[in-house]
């Protein structure tokens, strides 16, 4: 017999004895697959998670569709180990998708509501802005919580609650668990706010004017905002929505900001900070993709009848990417957070909500 017909798994040693060998390990089949294949069973289940969130997003449009998404996304990853044949999909959701997300948002968007709500407006948008952040940065270093995640609950509670704290993720690259984390602690902040801020609003006798500027800027998430307000009175409902979508205008150069910070961080601790930072670590591409959708939409090149049709997109891409990284979340890392971020959470929702209310006193639009 020759050697040839022994396979690959036989030799013939110097004495003529045939030897055997351990079999070469091939990789699996899925492994073998090209990158567009490998991606579309994750896919598949965040597209049918997100699609499920979505009906649900719809009965209990107070909790909304991405919170459902990343609440289902995270049970399944109890039950689905790590290492399966979805990791790829759910990690180009929670990334990719998120990204596109984004740019898909800022077709609603036009540069010029900013000047739509007035300049009485800007000061309180502003102040609770500062407070968020400056707040999350000196309560989270007391409390000691981890910088992205203090990052994540300090923009989520000072702009827009999920689509800030996406538009971070993107930009930073946070882990899954300290996404996660800061979704749960804005969701619950949320309906706290849902509940709570009508009837303090009718305490203190606050106008429609004052209660929609309140809620725009002091409830972190539009359709808690929505929710809120509308409760209150329908001219209220109708400022407080304006005020939140210019305050989601933040985003823009807050992302910058941090796109800055995070690229001359991870040069810094790569040794190479004397090289040139590319300019797409300064300004993430998705960043430049919501510019560009914002000012078509700010020439008019968007037709208006397009919004919710675009809204309902961006807003499906934004409950995939979170089903997504929902399902690349592990107990074992929320658990290790504790209860200190959501500490973090309700001091800064308390803060937010009273500098609101302090700024309207001092500037006469209470």
């Amino acid at each position: 017999m020759q050697a040839g017909a022994m396979g690959p798994e036989a030799e013939i040693d110097e004495e003529g004895r045939v030897a055997t060998r351990p079999a070469v390990l091939r990789p699996p089949a899925a492994k073998r697959l090209s990158p567009v294949l490998r991606l579309l069973p994750g896919l598949a289940l965040v597209a049918a998670i997100a699609a499920v969130a979505t009906f649900l997003g719809s009965l209990l449009p107070v909790i909304g569709a991405p919170v459902f998404g990343i609440v289902i996304g995270a049970a399944l990853a109890i039950v689905i180990r790590p290492g399966t044949i979805i990791d790829a999909g759910a990690t180009f959701a929670g990334k990719r998708i998120l990204q596109a997300s984004i740019v898909v948002l800022g077709t609603g968007l036009s540069l010029a509501q900013v000047l739509t709500v007035g300049v009485a407006s800007l000061p309180v948008m502003l102040g609770t802005l500062a407070v968020a952040l400056i707040g999350a940065w000196l309560v989270g270093k007391l409390l000691r919580v981890g910088g992205d995640i203090r990052t994540l609950i300090g923009v989520g509670t000072g702009i827009c609650g999920a689509s800030a704290i996406a538009a971070t993720t993107a930009v930073i690259g946070a882990a899954e668990a300290d996404v996660a984390y800061a979704i749960g602690t804005i969701f619950t902040f949320n309906i706290a706010a849902v509940l709570l801020f009508p009837a303090i609003g009718h305490l203190l006798g606050l106008s429609q004017h004052a209660f929609g500027l309140w809620a725009g800027t002091a409830i972190n998430d539009t359709s808690s905002v929505v929710a809120a307000a509308y409760t209150y009175g329908s001219v209220a409902g109708a400022y407080g929505v304006v005020v939140k979508l210019t305050r989601t205008l933040m985003i823009i150069p807050i992302s910058l900001a941090l796109g800055v910070v995070t690229a001359r961080r991870d040069a810094s601790s790569a040794a190479t900070s004397r090289r040139r930072v590319p300019w797409r670590r300064l300004v993430p591409l998705f960043i430049v993709g919501f510019l560009m959708a914002s000012a078509l939409d700010t020439f008019g090149v968007i037709p208006s009848a397009w919004h919710p049709a675009l809204g309902a997109v961006g807003t499906f891409f934004i409950t995939m990417a979170l089903s997504g990284i929902g399902l690349s979340t592990r107990l074992g890392r929320l658990k290790a957070a504790g209860h200190r971020p959501l500490l973090l959470g309700g001091i800064l929702w308390l803060l937010v909500g009273s500098a609101s209310l302090l700024i309207q006193w001092a500037t006469g639009t209470l």
